[in-house]
Order: structure tokens, then C-alpha cells, then sequence
């Protein structure tokens, strides 16, 4: 008999409930995504959820890797997503518009400039390693003050 293990993350994860459902799966990880959900006025960004989903999710799992989606525009959001508690960014519409633009070599400066930005937020955060992001570089009282 062959066992194949099989790691599978729930994608599309938006609202603190259904992480702790996908907690209790036992899923390997969340991606935290709302894929457009912000073509609405006052849909929640991945951002936010993000913190929420933080929340339900460490209690229950401290291990369980948890990934954004969406709304990754410049260093910065990378640094406040990995800050948050992110293990990872996922990258779309800069990385398309750079393809759109220049091809391969569009996407590689895309790439460039992101890191680029990010590796001078982490410095100006007094960070040298991603390690040592966390939420207390971060003012967070408005994610939760928008009504």
C-alpha cells in the first residue's frame, strides 16, 4: 500500500469563521482572499481580514501557515501583511501589468521595484530580518474604527 500525503490549503478565506472551520479540517494552510470582493464600496479588504482571521486562527493552530491575497500594490502592504502574521503574499495585477508592458522583463522590474520598496520599509522599521516583523510596528485601531 502507498500512502501519498496530500497538503491542501483553503482558498478564498475572508471571514474569521470560516478559518477556524478550515482550522478544524485540518487544512496545511488559508489563504486569505476575497478575489475582487472590493469592487463593492465597503467590502472588507484582504488586509483586514487578515487581522481578524490572525485572531480566530493562532488560538486554535500556531502552526498553520496563512497566506494574502489581494491588494498587494507596493512594498509596504508586503511588510503589513508579513507583519500581521502572513507567512506569504500572493501577487497579481502589478506582476500582469508589468507583463502587459514589457513581457518577462516587465515582470522581473515589477518584482524589482517590490522588493526594493520592501526592503526599505523593513529598514526604516529598524528590521533587519523578516523574522523580526510583527504587529507592533503597525498602528491597527482603524482596521477595526471603519463603520
Amino acid at each position: 500500500m502507498i500512502i501519498i500525503a496530500i497538503h491542501v490549503a483553503a482558498g478564498c478565506i475572508i471571514h474569521p469563521d470560516d478559518a477556524v472551520l478550515a482550522v478544524k479540517a485540518n487544512v496545511a494552510g488559508i489563504i486569505v482572499s476575497n478575489h475582487g470582493g472590493r469592487q463593492l464600496d465597503t467590502c472588507m479588504s484582504t488586509i483586514e481580514a487578515l487581522a481578524d482571521i490572525m485572531q480566530a486562527v493562532r488560538p486554535l493552530n500556531t502552526n498553520m501557515e496563512i497566506y494574502m491575497d489581494g491588494g498587494i500594490r507596493r512594498g509596504t502592504d508586503i511588510l503589513k501583511a508579513i507583519s500581521l502574521g502572513a507567512k506569504a503574499v500572493c501577487i497579481g495585477r502589478p506582476v500582469l501589468r508589468g507583463l502587459s508592458a514589457d513581457g518577462e522583463k516587465g515582470v522581473k522590474h515589477v518584482l524589482d521595484i517590490l522588493k526594493k520598496e520592501f526592503k526599505l520599509a523593513m529598514m526604516l522599521c529598524g528590521c533587519q530580518t523578516v523574522n523580526e516583523l510583527d504587529k507592533s510596528l503597525l498602528h491597527t485601531t482603524t482596521l477595526t474604527s471603519k463603520l
